[in-house]
C-alpha cells in the first residue's frame, strides 16, 4: 500500500517538474530575443534572418543571414544608406535599435532601417501571445502612416 502511494507521489512530482519546465520555456519566449525570418513584401519569399538581442533594456537587431536574389551576393553593400551604414555590407548590419518595452508584448521608441531603400523609420514591435510571430511596424510621423511586416521565429 505504501509503495503504491509513493509511486503516485513520485509521478505527481515528475508531472509538476515537467509542467514548470514547460512554463519556464514558454515565459522565455515572451521576449523577441532570438532569430527571426523576414519575408520579402513583393515576392513573399524569405529575405533574411535578423537576430534580436537586448542590451541595457533596449532591443537591437542585426542581419545574420541574407537570402540573395538573382544578381545579389555577399559583397553587396547598402549604397542608399547614410552615415555609418553607407556602403556597409548587408550581412551583419544593425537594422533595429533602441527599442524599449512598453507593454507585455510590445516595444517601441526605437528605429528600424529598411536596407532596400536606405531609409530609417520609427518602429513598433509587437510579439504574438505564443511568442512565434513578431509584427514589426515602421512609420514616419504617426504609426497610421507606415508598413507592417510579420517576422517568424526561427
Amino acid at each position: 500500500m505504501k509503495t503504491h502511494c509513493s509511486k503516485k507521489v513520485n509521478l505527481g512530482l515528475i508531472g509538476l517538474i515537467v509542467y514548470l519546465f514547460t512554463l519556464s520555456i514558454y515565459a522565455a519566449n515572451l521576449s523577441p530575443q532570438g532569430s527571426w525570418l523576414t519575408i520579402d513584401d513583393v515576392t513573399k519569399k524569405p529575405r533574411s534572418i535578423v537576430k534580436i538581442t537586448e542590451n541595457n533594456g533596449h532591443l537591437y537587431g542585426n542581419i545574420t543571414k541574407v537570402y540573395y536574389r538573382k544578381g545579389e551576393g555577399p559583397n553587396d553593400v547598402c549604397e542608399k544608406c547614410s552615415g555609418a551604414r553607407k556602403n556597409q555590407k548587408f550581412l551583419g548590419m544593425n537594422i533595429l535599435w533602441g527599442m524599449k518595452k512598453t507593454g507585455k508584448y510590445s516595444w517601441s521608441g526605437g528605429k528600424i532601417l529598411d536596407p532596400e531603400n536606405g531609409k530609417t523609420y520609427k518602429c513598433i514591435v509587437t510579439l504574438s501571445q505564443d511568442g512565434q510571430q513578431l509584427n514589426v511596424r515602421g512609420y514616419i510621423g504617426i504609426s497610421l502612416l507606415g508598413r507592417t511586416q510579420m517576422w517568424i521565429r526561427q
